[in-house]
């Protein structure tokens, strides 16, 4: 009977430890957690901290008693210290300090993210939080409760910015975001992030943007936020919410190399190059299926699918990961943002030739009641025509989300910008046009192409 271990009971790790259960019932699998809370979605706990969803608990995507049902063993509150490859084996140690060590045959490391801890001094202050675990979320929820704050500062202008900005305001905080870049969600284009500006504006939140917070500073019972161009302003709670990283210790003890933005270097098989250890999710690089290069590109669907790869090829397998794109969306208040592929810039930086076009749509038959206008913006190669990219803004009900699902479907496969005008897309009056809005953005891009 063959041993897997895996480090690490999120996403990725979750989906190796199913995966290898179906493919062989006999394998002995054990899932060691740093924490108590294996399968918790960490996208979902802004919505917890808004009060959307009331009890964490609801968060699981499975409980552990769901997945111990499968035959999987769970080692809770262990810490992964070190492997040690040759013997086959990895040293935890437990909360009381404790160490043991685990064998395996087959290894499978997805030890995740951390949140970027930027030295700004001050960031240990009562009061100041960055949100990445379910620990990280106990504890504003915590504070929210029995501190019961009026204001809050949110520095980065990212998704988790978004979204416990917008938590925030419905837990009835004066908030203030501040973004070092030229404009919120740095990952659309300028004139999108100006969208969700307004938007955050419409609800009571102040944006200041091209602003680097240089420190904190504690005084009458008030955070004060200091930074450049003389900004400065006094909050009651501070967030910070400037990124992650991958969370590499324990795969460097093993001599595992690292790849983009130190990320775990893995093969398409999910493979690293110690034999007998993979690894997935947010700690290792992702193949970009437009660039055909490796990327750092952190997302929970891609962890899910690299994951279940790399737990398939651990009990014998030979899958692929098929590549990703970088498909993401947000909600923002009553807006919701969506991108998949290249953008303008990167594109070009990858050697393409891309024309970027925008246009303005309604999501439905402006004649039905409730029709609501999206932003469209289409990259395409302007000599062969490819779709390289898209990013999108418009109201929650506008099916923003399935949208950027049909251009990032048109680029899996490769296909051009005019192609979309072939796609058999459902129509009703309240729901779309004739013609969807993605294939009129489509048309405008190929009218300005021409």
């Amino acid at each position: 009977m063959s041993s897997l271990l895996i480090i690490g009971g999120s996403d990725a790790g979750t989906s190796a430890a199913l995966r290898a259960r179906e493919v062989d019932a006999n394998a002995q699998i054990t899932v060691v957690l740093a924490d108590r809370f294996p399968n918790y979605s960490v996208c979902g706990l802004p919505f917890y901290e808004s009060g959307e969803v009331p009890d964490w608990h609801w968060l699981a995507h499975r409980t552990a008693e769901e997945i111990s049902g499968e035959g999987i063993s769970l080692l809770l509150d262990h810490k992964a210290q070190s492997i040690n490859a040759k013997r086959h084996e990895v040293t935890v140690v437990d909360t009381g300090g404790q160490a043991r060590q685990l064998g395996y045959d087959r290894l499978v490391l997805a030890t995740g993210a951390l949140p970027v801890r930027p030295h700004i001094p001050g960031i240990d202050l009562p009061g100041v939080f960055l949100l990445r675990s379910m620990q990280d979320s106990f504890a504003v929820h915590e504070y929210l409760d029995t501190h019961i704050p009026r204001s809050a500062v949110i520095v980065g202008g990212g998704y988790i910015g978004m979204e416990m900005a917008d938590a925030f305001v419905q837990r009835g905080l004066a908030v203030t975001v501040v973004e070092h870049g030229v404009s919120v969600l740095k990952t659309v284009d300028e004139s999108l992030g100006r969208l969700v500006s307004a938007e955050l504006q419409h609800h009571g939140v102040e944006v200041i943007t091209d602003v680097a917070i240089e420190r904190l500073v504690q005084a009458d019972k008030q955070l004060y936020v200091m930074g450049s161009q003389e900004f400065s302003t006094a909050a009651d709670l501070v967030l910070v919410a400037v990124g992650v990283q991958p969370q590499t210790g324990v795969a460097q003890s093993a001599g595992i190399a690292l790849g983009e933005h130190h990320a775990i270097r893995v093969s398409r098989a999910m493979e690293t190059n110690v034999p007998d250890i993979f690894a997935a999710g947010d700690c290792v690089e992702t193949w970009h299926r437009l660039l055909q290069a490796p990327t750092y590109l952190p997302l929970g669907t891609t962890a899910h699918k690299q994951g279940r790869i790399a737990g398939e090829n651990a009990v014998g397998g030979h899958r692929e990961f098929a590549g990703a794109l970088g498909t993401q969306v947000v909600k923002v208040f009553d807006l919701v943002v969506g991108r998949t592929g290249l953008r303008d810039g990167e594109a070009r930086d990858a050697g393409f030739d891309p024309l970027t076009v925008e246009s303005t749509v309604w999501d439905h038959k402006v004649y039905y009641p409730g029709a609501h206008e999206i932003r469209i913006r289409i990259t395409g190669d302007g000599k062969t025509g490819r779709l390289l990219g898209a990013q999108m803004v418009g109201h929650y009900h506008g099916e923003i989300a399935k949208r950027i699902d049909i251009f990032a479907t048109a680029l899996f496969h490769g296909m051009r910008v005019d192609d979309l005008n072939d796609f058999d897309l459902s129509y009703t009056p309240p729901v779309s046009s004739p013609w969807d809005p993605v294939q009129m953005s489509a048309q405008a891009w190929v009218k300005q192409c021409q």
